[in-house]
């Protein structure tokens, strides 16, 4: 809809690779063969944060700070009346309350694992290891301001639009 998006789980992965601080961090937890050639070995990392709770809260602590800074520095670069920020465990970390407003899209389990196991490139296991570490929808819904299905059947763009009044009217 033209409106500027702050894509957080990619900004952590540039962040992941290049921040010092978080380096510093995951290289103290997890030893020097968490990074290869300076990129960050996130398939080894993921076996930590889906097998440990303790490992998933460090890292959760060490880098979501760092994103939100960075969020910040790119929110007061953009002119625009609206900004979005997508983001993975809004509500989980709490970062949720930063917000004037959230837009929860949620999705059947089934059409929700396929998508992981797509884009991860990951089994079903692990998919679900990834899910079971986010809060169930049922959670999430009383907490977001607006709510958008993406079911592959409902249409968006509808959704998207009335969205938007919503934000506008807030």
């Amino acid at each position: 809809m033209g409106y500027p998006v702050y894509y957080s789980d990619e900004q952590a992965k540039v962040l992941t690779d290049t921040h010092p601080e978080i380096r510093a961090g995951l290289i103290s937890r997890f030893g020097t063969g968490i990074y290869s050639e300076e990129i960050l070995n996130r398939k080894e990392l993921a076996a930590h944060i889906f097998k440990s709770e303790p490992d998933r809260i460090f890292v959760n602590q060490l880098i979501h700070p760092v994103v939100r800074a960075d969020f910040e520095r790119w929110c007061a670069e953009q002119h625009t009346a609206l900004v979005f920020n997508e983001a993975a465990i809004l509500f989980e970390t709490g970062a949720y309350k930063q917000f004037d407003a959230t837009v929860l899209v949620i999705a059947p389990h089934e059409l929700r694992m396929q998508r992981i196991m797509e884009r991860d490139r990951c089994t079903v296991e692990q998919a679900e290891a990834r899910m079971k570490s986010q809060w169930s929808d049922e959670q999430k819904i009383p907490l977001a301001t607006v709510v958008i299905t993406s079911n592959g059947e409902l249409p968006l763009v509808s959704q998207i639009e009335r969205a938007i009044l919503t934000l506008f009217s807030l």
